[in-house]
């Protein structure tokens, strides 16, 4: 009744008992207002709001505001004279809730507060000792749990009907004077009792919005009996929809309002492509106008939406929707939209749904669609015809194809067809579908197909391998010397095809190196003045294959097996062939794939070939064109020791008539313009490591440099690390490795982060990759025969004062080198002439300074004891030193005694006849500077080697020790390294054991390797 409303107390709300002592009368004070919305500019239109303000007693009771606290000047920290702390912060807390908390005034809008928390806060005023109060002393507040605005339908006695607006408080329905939204959480009601006012706040218990109020014109409508037919068919059911329409004496028949329906609209775009928006609609019939989003709460003009019946329906699409969660769930924002209500208005140009596309349609057409169709209250709809979506289960059918790329003599284009049950397979789309991981992938005719099969998994990582290596992202590609991945895309393809003769060149190479047999037997060129061993024999057979079938190799035999003579026989055999003598036989080697056939990548029958060029060390020059006249005197070498400024002929006539031209790598980048303009039968870099360096000039020309065969003749062509192997075979075999960011990515970087072991992954594939273009054999492998080579290591204790020198030096440079490794990089060049200076001053203290000049060197007195007994035995040796200096000190010493010698470094300018000196002489020793003598010398008559100070290259070491343990030695060789004990000599013989590792791992069989010489590496020589 209203009597309940007469009280100054809660209504419905059980709220604690007050403290037992305020300090001092407080309460929070309500006034209704009404004001011009802004905006309005003067209309007549006018707002009623809900304003409250802190106040206070006044001296005649009255409630007064309290001007000295102002709303935005309440906080717990300032404090308030009169305010208890609980009242405090029951002040700041509902200061801080409103939306703007940084307004400031007397009186506070309660229409700034969004959250339903407003209405538990005023329930806790009284156990505050906050009173909610009045503007009028007579003016009474209450708290209700829930206030709604209803529309009461009465029948009047003359057949007609009565609409009240009535409000319903806490389940009772009673009459208002008036009722004020405030937020969107709640009312206010004005109720009349006797002679005063009651106005009770609360939150709103359903889903409503504030214009419902305004459903009716006035406080009672009445709708005569004769207009009653017409208010109930065109009135009724559009009220139902706006306000809460009951009739509390059951006089009239209220329809029940429509029930929402969740909409799932679907537009299909394509096989893959949909577009899905979800909305609520209110009636069958609903419009784009009457569309609600999911999820959301915003009003529509003429719906009245219906809470609690929308949160049963989305609670149970929610759940459908969490077993599919890449699909559209409700709520998800649409690409564009315009204000609630306006979709569709514009038609698709400004209503488009949430994208699906790919498997994603697979999913909601043969998942979410019939999940949704056993739910109440869910319709789909959809706008064309939706895909058939049948899995197409046989065996896909891959047909790889190569062509010759546009862009590149070196590349071929793939081409990749897929065929499954007849129906084409687009390949971008399906290699994108297998880039994205997906597991199913749409066709053209809306069946669709799985991608987990192996065929598809292996076709994958094979196309992205080749996408790797190519240098053309924009489309995969295989490099025409590739035989490894060709030969995995013919296994996996039911069908191949191609455009040049190389593919069964490629099956040849890799049947080859699989087998490790060589191409079919071929015999030798007659003019050879040679009896080639079987393993060189072989080595010729294949460099031949690959010259007719202009594949470029390194032949990395092992140092002292004949590698020059096995190059010699190659071009000798081209001459021949190009010259028109083809043997009886040979017809059969055609057809073997030993030789190519003309007209199908193989030689040019007709004579008038252009020369082969071989770049070689400087010191090396002189022995290809003897090594020549030796074993193919019937071909025209010519060298070329000058540049073309010096020698003032020109290139192209030194070239005219010459079956080989030999020049140093100098002369090759002094006068390279030249060499690039001239046509060659081939290329050949000798001791190729000197290529090693893609930075280098000469690693650049050589890449340059047209030429349809290309071959590196080198026993180490990796030293330090493992890019030195990709520089060469960019020269010999451009994108076999495939670009250096992506060698680097996919082997470089792996190798120099594993620290416990190469990955064997990507160790096996770089194998697998390089093996048919690489011939390798170590001299325990092709030559048995030769006499067994014996190695020592002898340590040498340094004299006491070279110790106290030693440690002194050593201790200085170790705290400048560790702050220089700070920034390796930068400061390579003074690391690396640090660690010379250490290992100089290991070898000998008055190679540093004058000032240790007497500082006995125990090394030296070693070495010469060691020379006494080779020397007595009748025996020769070479002694190596990568420092002049101290092998001049070895001289002296060796004058001293009287024993003859042979010198040899960098800077002796005539070098045949003082190594012919050694070789037909009687001198016991010869003294070489190890980067002059590791290469190109054949110095067979000494059997012992003296390394007096150790290298941590050790390619660089064995290449100085085969200068004796090579073809033609007939005695036992024994090597000795003097290693300085306790100092960065023992250092450097650990460091070389890891680095020998790199070169077994992956040209040898098996083993790991790290990276080139590091910051780490340093701070090991360094002791740390």
């Amino acid at each position: 009744s209203r009597s309940d409303y007469g009280r100054n107390r809660h209504v419905g709300t059980t709220v604690p008992s007050a403290p037992a002592s305020v300090p001092e009368p407080v309460a929070l004070q309500f006034r209704v207002t009404e004001h011009t919305p802004y905006g309005s500019f003067g209309a007549q239109r006018w707002k009623a709001s809900i304003q409250v303000r802190v106040a206070r007693r006044g001296k005649r009771q009255g409630w007064v505001g309290n001007t000295g606290q102002q709303w935005g000047s309440i906080h717990p920290q300032w404090g308030a004279p009169g305010f208890s702390p609980p009242q405090i912060r029951w002040f700041a807390d509902m200061d801080r809730m409103r939306r703007d908390p940084y307004g400031h005034g007397t009186w506070m809008n309660l229409s700034e507060f969004d959250s339903s928390l407003l209405w538990l806060h005023l329930a806790r005023a009284e156990s505050m000792g906050v009173q909610l109060v009045g503007e009028d002393p007579k003016d009474t507040i209450a708290l209700a749990d829930a206030i709604d605005p209803v529309i009461d339908l009465t029948a009047t006695e003359t057949g007609g009907v009565r609409l009240a607006r009535r409000v319903r408080i806490d389940g009772v329905v009673v009459d208002m004077a008036g009722i004020v939204a405030v937020g969107a959480t709640g009312y206010a009601a004005n109720i009349v009792d006797g002679d005063h006012k009651v106005l009770v706040v609360g939150p709103h218990g359903r889903a409503a919005r504030p214009e419902e109020t305004d459903a009716i014109g006035g406080e009672v409508t009445v709708v005569p009996g004769c207009d009653l037919e017409e208010f109930r068919t065109t009135f009724l059911a559009g009220l139902i929809q706006r306000a809460e329409v009951l009739s509390t004496d059951g006089s009239v028949e209220v329809p029940e309002p429509v029930a929402p329906v969740a909409v799932l609209r679907l537009e299909v775009r394509g096989p893959d492509r949909l577009d899905a928006e979800w909305w609520w609609a209110y009636g069958e019939a609903a419009d784009d106008a009457a569309r609600i989003p999911l999820g959301s709460s915003a009003t529509v003009q003429g719906i009245r939406r219906d809470a609690a019946a929308e949160l049963s329906i989305l609670s149970q699409v929610a759940a459908v929707c969490r077993r599919w969660p890449r699909l559209p769930m409700p709520g998800a924002p649409r690409e564009r939209t315009g204000r609630v209500g306006d979709a569709g208005r514009d038609g698709d140009a400004t209503r488009r749904g949430v994208p699906v596309r790919g498997t994603d349609v697979i999913d909601l057409v043969t998942g979410l669609i019939p999940d949704l169709t056993g739910i109440d209250g869910v319709r789909v709809e959809v706008v064309g015809e939706l895909p058939d979506l049948r899995e197409r289960t046989e065996a896909p059918h891959l047909t790889i194809t190569a062509t010759a790329s546009d862009d590149s003599t070196d590349w071929l284009d793939l081409g990749v067809t897929v065929r499954v049950e007849g129906v084409d397979v687009p390949f971008r789309d399906l290699f994108a579908a297998l880039a994205q991981g997906q597991d199913r992938m749409i066709l053209a005719d809306g069946t669709y197909i799985r991608l987990d099969q192996p065929a598809f998994a292996q076709l994958r990582a094979l196309i992205e391998e080749a996408d790797r290596l190519s240098d053309n992202p924009t489309r995969p590609q295989v490099s025409r010397y590739d035989a490894s991945l060709w030969g995995e895309l013919e296994e996996l393809a039911d069908e191949t095809q191609a455009d040049t003769p190389w593919i069964e060149s490629l099956a040849t190479l890799r049947a080859l190196a699989d087998s490790g047999e060589t191409p079919a037997p071929l015999p030798a060129p007659e003019g050879l003045v040679a009896t080639l061993r079987p393993y060189q024999h072989r080595a010729f057979e294949w460099l031949a294959f690959l010259w007719h079938h202009r594949i470029g190799g390194i032949l990395a035999d092992d140092m002292g097996l004949g590698k020059t003579v096995e190059a010699l026989t190659l071009i000798a055999h081209t001459r021949e062939a190009a010259r028109g003598r083809v043997r009886e036989g040979d017809a059969e080697l055609v057809r073997a794939g030993a030789i190519g056939s003309s007209g199908a990548g193989g030689c040019d029958p007709e004579p008038g070939r252009p020369p082969f060029l071989v770049v070689a060390p400087s010191s090396v020059v002189g022995n290809w064109v003897s090594e020549a006249a030796r074993f193919t005197p019937h071909l025209t070498v010519r060298a070329l020791t000058q540049t073309r400024a010096k020698h003032g002929v020109p290139l192209d006539a030194e070239a005219r008539g010459a079956d080989v031209l030999v020049t140093s790598y100098a002369i090759f980048r002094l006068d390279h313009a030249e060499f690039a303009a001239l046509e060659w039968d081939g290329l050949i870099l000798d001791e190729a490591q000197f290529a090693k360096n893609h930075l280098t000039r000469a690693n650049q020309c050589a890449r340059a440099l047209r030429a349809p065969f290309k071959l590196a003749v080198t026993g180490t062509p990796m030293e330090n690390s493992v890019e030195e192997l990709w520089a060469v075979f960019a020269i010999v075999a451009p994108g076999l490795l495939g670009t250096r960011r992506r060698f680097k990515e996919d082997y470089a970087g792996p190798i120099a982060e594993e620290a416990g072991g190469f990955p064997r992954p990507a160790l096996d594939q770089l194998r697998r990759r390089i093996r048919p273009l690489l011939m390798r054999r170590t001299k325990e492998e092709v030559a048995p025969e030769l006499p067994e080579r014996t190695e020592q290591v002898i340590q040498v204790e340094l004299a006491k004062a070279h110790r106290r020198a030693y440690d002194t030096f050593l201790h200085r440079e170790r705290r400048r080198l560790l702050g220089l490794l700070s920034d390796f990089n930068a400061n390579r060049f003074a690391i690396f002439r640090s660690l010379t200076l250490l290992r100089r001053m290991a070898l000998d203290a008055s190679l540093i300074s004058p000032q240790y000049l007497g500082t006995p060197s125990s090394k030296l007195d070693v070495l010469f004891t060691q020379l006494g007994d080779v020397i007595g035995g009748g025996h020769r040796a070479l002694v190596f030193s990568q420092f002049t200096t101290y092998l001049r000190k070895v001289a002296e010493r060796l004058d001293a005694d009287g024993i003859d010698y042979a010198y040899l470094d960098g800077t002796t300018t005539r070098r045949p006849a003082v190594i012919n000196g050694f070789k037909k002489g009687t001198a016991p020793v010869f003294l070489i500077s190890l980067k002059a003598g590791g290469f190109g010398l054949n110095l067979t008559e000494a059997d012992y080697v003296f390394l007096l100070d150790p290298w941590w290259n050790p390619a660089t070491e064995n290449q100085a020790i085969d200068r004796t343990h090579r073809i033609g030695q007939t005695k036992p060789v024994m090597v000795t390294r003097l290693v300085s004990a306790d100092t960065i000599e023992d250092k450097v013989m650990a460091l070389k054991e890891r680095k020998a590792a790199l070169f077994n791992a992956v040209l040898d069989d098996d083993g790991t390797f790290s990276d080139s010489l590091s910051a780490a590496d340093i701070r090991t020589l360094l002791g740390e």
